[in-house]
């Protein structure tokens, strides 16, 4: 087997490992499940004692009710793992954004959890992830970075937040706006993924933006 046939088994290989995960539905019932998401909660808020599963505590976190499990209807189980994989491997810029702390923010701003449940749901979209294989411009290039990266997927949601901050912000939105903006985001995001020498997530421009 040469070199490009093992880069292709592998591509493969992680591809169907990350369709496996896109397949999980949040199950509120389940410890695991329970486990990520009381995670979550110690990752965002260190020194405040969660007081229940269910609670208006996470409304401070941008959740739309006391129960976080009706919002992952649209994203699945994969949509916690984004969140908490954000919080524990750049945890200043998963803080930044939880709290809005950089530049001119909007009278309304966008519910931070929720906000990540649609980007995932986005990226899945745009890298055509359903289908068997990508077909997509940006699928094709994000598998190359699938094989340089198990973890390409996550990253690349890190990155794509951050973008949407960041659009957010030079747009000078308010809520009403948000689907305009991840749009924006989103285009900007296909068009880093075409650019040349791009290999990994970390040679995109955006990926910077976890550093600031």
């Amino acid at each position: 087997m040469n070199l490009h046939e093992s880069d292709f088994h592998i591509q493969e290989e992680r591809l169907r490992k990350l369709q496996l995960r896109l397949q999980v539905p949040f199950d509120g019932s389940r410890l695991d499940h329970q486990e990520a998401l009381k995670g979550l909660w110690k990752a965002a808020f260190p020194d405040i004692e969660l007081r229940g599963l269910k609670s208006e505590q996470w409304k401070d976190m941008g959740w739309q009710g006391s129960d976080p499990s009706t919002d992952f209807r649209g994203g699945g189980f994969v949509s916690l793992e984004n969140l908490l994989f954000f919080a524990q491997k750049f945890p200043k810029s998963f803080h930044r954004l939880l709290f809005k702390q950089e530049g001119k923010r909007a009278t309304w701003e966008y519910p931070f959890a929720v906000a990540g449940i649609n980007v995932s749901f986005m990226l899945i979209q745009m890298l055509d992830l359903c289908s068997e294989k990508p077909r997509s411009s940006s699928g094709i290039n994000f598998l190359k970075m699938l094989a340089e990266d198990e973890m390409a997927f996550d990253l690349l949601y890190c990155v794509a937040f951050e973008m949407i901050d960041a659009q957010w912000l030079a747009m000078h939105a308010s809520y009403m706006e948000f689907n305009e903006v991840l749009k924006a985001a989103q285009a900007q995001l296909e068009r880093e993924l075409s650019l040349e020498d791009i290999n990994q997530i970390q040679d995109l421009p955006a990926y910077n933006l976890l550093y600031q």
